[in-house]
């Protein structure tokens, strides 16, 4: 797990074709916006995060956020643990976003 300034996680983001976006928040937090292109799967809920998280394609680039950079941490290191090698942590989290938000409304 790598931790990412604001500013290192959208310019890495930006030039990496193999990037997937994973917001680890609550279902009530993504509701005030989630980051375009973002796959959603709530940290929250324990096994059925980590069957989620399994399902995923181990060969991509995951850049991973949460409110305010602790669950999507949490997150990347349980990701490790299960195989991924490339996860990478949005440090302040989508509170120090200054990127773009879309509603999922």
């Amino acid at each position: 797990m790598e931790d990412l300034t604001q500013e290192e996680w959208a310019s890495q983001l930006a030039d990496d074709d193999n990037a997937i976006v994973l917001d680890v928040r609550t279902d009530a937090e993504v509701a005030d916006g989630i980051i375009p292109n973002a796959i959603h799967i709530d940290i929250y809920k324990g096994q059925e995060f980590i069957s989620e998280i399994e399902d995923l394609d181990k060969s991509k680039n995951y850049y991973v956020y949460c409110r305010s950079g602790n669950r999507s941490g949490q997150a990347c290191n349980i990701m490790e643990e299960l195989g991924f090698e490339n996860a990478y942590n949005l440090e302040g989290g989508i509170l120090e976003w200054t990127g773009d938000l879309v509603d999922l409304d």
